[in-house]
Parts: structure tokens; sequence; C-alpha cells
């Protein structure tokens, strides 16, 4: 067998690590298998993977009927041109029809939830070119791709470096519907949902607003949760104003949030919706971009000017229908539901033990539990600037002493994603809470 240590040297040595400086990718973890909840290293070593990798894995690992689509994709034509249709195609379109918001029956296929933004925001621009209008409203604590376009509408840190080169004009940025760190100063309910107010400011002062982008729940920018009224009133004003409201599902969807899709939770139907990473539980590098028949009914004598080699490639997307099959087993097994509630109550106990969270919010199996140095003034422990000036966070220690305790849990900022996969067992999310229970006491020495 090949000395791991050394293949784990030579990825350092010669890749690049996404979203670090590179120094701190010489010896990666060598991973060697996973099944389940679980995954294990070069040492022989058991991780529970507290945050389904990237938020991704939802339908957890070693998942026989996923791995089968695809392999027996592979025993058929392993590639056909997205200008011809296939057998996958056509089981994937049907799947999608049966678990889509009513009304979202067009689709774009690509391999990543970049790759699905980019692909809105061009059908964005071609289809309100005819209004004058291009500009897009994101917001703040948004996250919704690395390519041109994606990075230009996202709000974290991720953006600044990449803003000198060409990326896509007209991106805008609109207020957080952060109740625990309210832009505005204002307690709900008695604020009026401001931060759904003032987008319908931003679009009449700006004008020529072609669409606004949200994740209907925040994901790696902390999880959070709009007011009930929140995504009801931003469809009103979109309406209003004849803008698009396109709902970034990459994390969100896929039931990570209880349900297919987050905005099925507030009744709302979006005229764009961008998923990836649970389409297929992360087994394959599958995106979509769903539309409304009315955007695609503009391109039915127009120049659609998208595309890509590897869109609706066949033994990707044939994980779709599969992984909705899954899905529905899955869910009526009842596994899911308890595991959430646990995951509820646990959070909220620690929550209650440790004067270093400051607020612990979510659903389903989306959860941040946020940390602060001083509850009284919210002061966090670290931020954006941090972030982008590489300075050590406590998440990031926190995070190397779960990684000793058996627990991977994902960190960013100031606050932790506790996103695990929907098989998760009850008792492996009292471990995981245990784990977190723990090293969280070395985050209130350092809390006042």
């Amino acid at each position: 067998m090949a000395d791991t240590d050394e293949r784990a040297r030579l990825v350092g040595a010669h890749s690049y690590g996404s979203w670090q400086a590179q120094r701190a990718w010489q010896r990666p973890l060598f991973v060697t298998r996973a099944e389940g909840a679980r995954f294990w290293d070069d040492q022989g070593r058991a991780y529970l993977d507290f945050s389904s990798q990237l938020m991704c894995s939802n339908l957890g690992h070693g998942n026989k009927a996923l791995m089968e689509a695809i392999a027996k994709a592979a025993t058929g034509i392993p590639y056909v041109a997205p200008g011809f249709a296939s057998e996958e195609k056509a089981a994937a379109v049907e799947a999608l029809l049966e678990v889509m918001p009513e009304g979202l029956d067009q689709f774009f296929f690509s391999t990543s939830g970049t790759e699905a933004n980019e692909a809105a925001m061009k059908m964005i621009r071609q289809y309100k070119a005819p209004e004058g209008k291009y500009k897009v409203i994101s917001r703040y604590r948004s996250y919704h791709g690395s390519t041109a376009g994606s990075i230009a509408l996202t709000g974290d840190h991720r953006r600044w470096t990449a803003e000198p080169v060409n990326m896509m004009p007209g991106a805008i940025f609109a207020p957080d519907a952060y109740c625990y760190r309210c832009p505005f100063g204002l307690d709900y309910p008695k604020c009026g949902v401001q931060c759904a107010e003032y987008v319908d400011y931003m679009i009449r002062e700006e004008g020529n607003v072609a669409a606004v982008i949200v994740e209907p729940v925040v994901g790696t920018n902390g999880v959070i949760v709009p007011p009930k009224e929140y995504l009801p009133r931003l469809r009103a004003i979109c309406d209003e104003h004849e803008a698009l409201l396109v709902a970034d599902e990459v994390m969100s969807g896929w039931f990570r949030t209880g349900d297919w899709f987050a905005v099925n939770h507030w009744g709302v139907k979006p005229d764009i919706i961008t998923t990836a990473k649970g389409c297929t539980g992360a087994y394959a590098p599958a995106a979509i971009t769903a539309t409304t028949s009315t955007v695609r009914e503009f391109f039915m004598e127009r120049f659609f000017s998208h595309g890509h080699t590897y869109a609706a490639h066949p033994l990707v997307i044939a994980a779709i229908p599969a992984a909705v099959s899954e899905y529905r087993r899955l869910m009526a097994s009842g596994l899911p539901q308890k595991a959430s509630k646990r995951l509820e109550t646990g959070l909220n106990e620690i929550k209650g033990r440790h004067r270093s969270v400051g607020d612990v919010r979510g659903m389903g199996h989306f959860w941040a539990v946020e940390l602060v140095r001083n509850r009284g003034t919210k002061e966090p422990f670290g931020t954006k600037a941090d972030a982008a000036a590489l300075r050590p966070t406590i998440i990031g220690k926190l995070s190397g002493e779960l990684m000793k305790r058996g627990v991977f849990l994902s960190g960013w900022y100031s606050h932790f994603i506790v996103a695990p996969p929907l098989v998760i067992r009850e008792e492996e999310v009292n471990q995981g809470l245990a784990a977190l229970d723990e090293v969280l006491g070395i985050a209130d020495e350092e809390a006042q």
C-alpha cells in the first residue's frame, strides 16, 4: 500500500487548497473511506461528519442506490453533448418536476452552485435587457459562488480580493434579515421588517433593478433564518417593481431545512431557483437553474447565450432521480425528524451552559452556533476583516480541538455551522453535541 503521508504531501505540494493561505495546505488530512455520518483518515481515526462536508452530503456516505445509479450510467453512454437528449436527462427532468415548487418547471443543468447562479445571472440580464434593467440586489451576508458573476454577488470577504478582476457590474447589496445583529438597530416585530422594506427603497432609488437574489436561509455566513414576513414581503416588492426574485437554494435545499426547498416554509414561489449540492447528495457534481415558463418563453425566439461542455452530463444527472427517491424513503422513515428535534433541543441547552454562545438559530439539519466575547455587547470573536487578514480565530482553534475528539464541524468568522447528514442517528447527534459542549469551555475562558 502506498505511503499515505507521502501521498497527502504530494497533494499539498502540487495542488491549490481552496479559500486559504497555501502554507496551511502542506499536509491535508488523507481520507480513506466514509460511511453513513462518518469518515476515516489514513490512521484509522473516525470522524463524525457534523457539517456534511461542505453542507452537501445530505444523504450521508456510502449510499448504494446513488452509487449504483452512477455506475449504471457509466456502462451506458458515459458522455453525450448537451445538445442531445438522453434517458438520464429525461429521468432527471421527471424527478425534478415532482419536487420543485409549482411553476418552476424549466431546467438548465450545470455542475456546481456557482455555475447555477452564473446561469441565472445571464438569463436575468438577457431577460431584462429590453427594459433597460441590469442591476441585481444581493445581501452582505451572502455567498453565491466564485465565478466572475457569482462572486460579484457575494457579500462576504471572499469578494474583496476578487474585486480587482473584471467582475460583473451592477451588483448592489442590501442589509440582511439578521435579527440577532439587526443592521438598523431595531427589534422584531416592532421593526416592521425594515430589512425587507429597505429593499423596496433601494429599487425605487436605483430605478433599473432586474432582480433580487437571496439565500432563503443564509448558508455559510450564519444560517440566518428570516422573520416569517420577510420572504413574502420580498416577493410582493419584486412583483410591484417587476423584478425577478431568485432563491439560491444551493445549500438550503434538499431537506436541509426540513422540506424539499426552504422557500416552501413560507409559501413563496421565486421566479428562479438555483440549487446543487444535495440534488445528488454530493455523489456527483450536478447543479440546476430552475425557472418559470415565463422566463423560458422569452428565449423561444431569442438566442440563449449560455452553455457548458458538461451540462447535463449523463454520469452526473443520473444521480438526481436516485437522490429524489432516497429523500422520499429517508423522510418517510422519521429518522431525520427525530434527529432535527434533538439538534434543536441540544444546541439550545448548550447555549444555556456557555457564556461564549451568543445565539443559536436554524431549522431542520441546518444550525448556527454564534460565539461572542460578551453577550451584552455581542462582540464577536471573529470578523470578515479577521478572515481576510488570516488572523487566528477562536473558531479555528475550536475546530482543531473538535477534530481531536473525532468531530468535524465547519466554522466561519465567529460561528459554527451544524449541518449533519440526514442519516445521522440520535446517538451520533449526542456525540457531536457532547464534543461541542466540551470545547466551548475554551471559548468561555476568553469570554466576559
